[in-house]
């Protein structure tokens, strides 16, 4: 039988021969994230502020986007978008970045509950245009943002979390590496109905060797010139 996760973590003996969690040598607690601007070859995440609210609401007009999302849609008009906008901005945790393509607001990410103590950070409130999904873009802006997790603020963990019935969001943390960790029955109740939530994580010992594949995909030589991959991000 294979042994359970639990059996395969690593750990030491306490005076009493218990197994107990290994030292953590990180100084502790790890800084806050500033808003500044994360800059890469093809997005920029940039504090999202109200004046990008007309551009968010102009190019996240399918209404489909936003079933998995929380209640506060800003789909009505651009006052709404705007009002919507203004909030998200103020908030500090989640923290809300806008993605800008050619200086373009195209999609909005987060990062959120954010626990300086133990080093551990989720990202989360994603949701991209449709012109924006499946892009170089779109990758780009996780790694941007993972980059700023572990090299920048040196965090330990990164996690996800969705709807376990949101398979696209499942197979996008796949696909950026996230390591699925198990499915929270009955975690919340949002819009009026059940959401069962699964986990996916990034640990900071993983991060090096993730980063190396990120850097090999992104770069020019990977992709033709028309835009297209020449190698999978799972392959590179």
């Amino acid at each position: 039988m294979a042994a359970s996760s639990a059996e395969t973590v690593a750990h030491r003996l306490n005076a009493y021969g218990q197994p107990i969690g290994l030292p953590v040598d990180l100084p502790l607690p790890r800084p806050l994230p500033p808003h500044d601007d994360l800059t890469g070859r093809s997005v920029t995440l940039s504090a999202l502020t109200p004046d990008h609210a007309p551009a968010l609401y102009r190019a996240m007009t399918d209404p489909a986007g936003w079933t998995y999302l929380g209640a506060d849609e800003p789909r009505t008009d651009e006052a709404a978008a705007r009002r919507w906008a203004k909030a998200k901005a103020a908030s500090q945790d989640p923290l809300f970045y806008s993605l800008l393509v050619g200086g373009a607001p195209q999609g909005v990410l987060s990062l959120l509950r954010i626990n300086p103590e133990a080093a551990s950070i989720e990202v989360g409130y994603i949701h991209y245009a449709p012109a924006l999904q499946g892009t170089l873009a779109a990758t780009e802006a996780q790694f941007l943002l993972m980059r700023h997790v572990f090299d920048d603020l040196g965090y330990r963990r990164h996690e996800w979390k969705c709807d376990a019935l949101n398979a696209p969001s499942r197979k996008a943390a796949e696909r950026l590496g996230f390591t699925y960790e198990g499915t929270f029955r009955q975690a919340l109740v949002y819009k009026g109905r059940n959401r069962d939530t699964a986990w996916f994580s990034i640990t900071d010992s993983e991060w090096p060797a993730l980063k190396a594949r990120f850097t090999r995909w992104l770069s020019p030589g990977n992709f033709h010139p028309d835009g297209r991959q020449k190698k999978r991000l799972q392959d590179a």
